[in-house]
């Protein structure tokens, strides 16, 4: 079945609409259970967020070797914790997208 523009459109709104900012404290027991996925600020969490839910692993293999994506490191976890970092946050069950709300972009 082909996806249309106009059911893709509406599957990117239903996704933003979804997508809330949280504070990273309260996203904690995600990461310990490997859930977290961090989006670089380089690429738009809407889109990521909707290629995972179409399940374009070709695309998300791309952005994982391209580190636009990757689980969230023990490290980044820390500084987010000890800053109390604000990220975007969106449910594509199993994975919890974020991506840090404070960082600037070029």
């Amino acid at each position: 079945m082909k996806i249309t523009d106009t059911t893709r459109e509406l599957e990117k709104a239903k996704v933003n609409l979804e997508t809330s900012l949280i504070s990273w404290l309260e996203l904690q027991r995600f990461f310990a259970a490997g859930l977290a996925i961090a989006v670089s600020n380089d690429v738009d969490l809407i889109e990521v967020a909707y290629q995972f839910s179409i399940d374009n692993t070709a695309l998300v293999e791309d952005w994982l070797a391209n580190q636009q994506i990757a689980p969230v490191s023990d490290q980044q976890a820390s500084q987010w914790y000890l800053n109390k970092t604000e990220v975007w946050a969106v449910v594509v069950k199993p994975w919890i997208l974020v991506q840090d709300a404070t960082a600037k972009t070029a």
